[in-house]
């Protein structure tokens, strides 16, 4: 049997064309693992924000991140759905950061923790988390 126009119609709108649609964190189980692909976006300032390093959660839940922003080369920061910003601070054996657009991380239950996680590129390398700090918004 045929599908109807409509339902062809309804089935092409959920597709999004790269670069069109919002951003969103996508989340992949294969063989009861997690795989969280983090776009990373390329924030646009409006003001300049001078953001202070406060002490820092163990770990985050992976359904509150939103987006990614590399901060440095060896930090990504996660915005949150709450609007707070987490850095996340690698290992100092990780080499430079390059995410070409966005990241994986494969958390062991549903959240992302500091000595346990690690950052992987779509190019192959990694980087363990080695810790997380609260982004504080200080303006001038």
């Amino acid at each position: 049997m045929m599908p109807s126009f409509s339902l062809l119609t309804w089935l092409a709108s959920l597709a999004v064309l790269p670069g069109l649609g919002p951003v969103s964190v996508s989340r992949m189980i294969v063989q009861q693992e997690v795989i969280l692909r983090v776009p990373v976006v390329r924030p646009r300032i409006l003001r300049p924000i001078r953001w202070v390093e406060k002490k820092g959660p163990k770990c985050i839940g992976s359904g509150q991140i939103v987006a990614a922003a590399l901060a440095d080369e060896r930090s990504i920061d996660f915005l949150l759905r709450d609007r707070t910003r987490i850095r996340a601070k690698m290992d100092d054996d990780c080499p430079t950061l390059d995410f070409y657009g966005s990241f994986y991380v494969q958390p062991e239950d549903d959240r992302i923790c500091a000595k346990r996680e690690e950052i992987k590129s779509r190019i192959g390398g990694s980087c363990r988390i080695d810790k997380f700090r609260k982004m504080v918004p200080e303006f001038p």
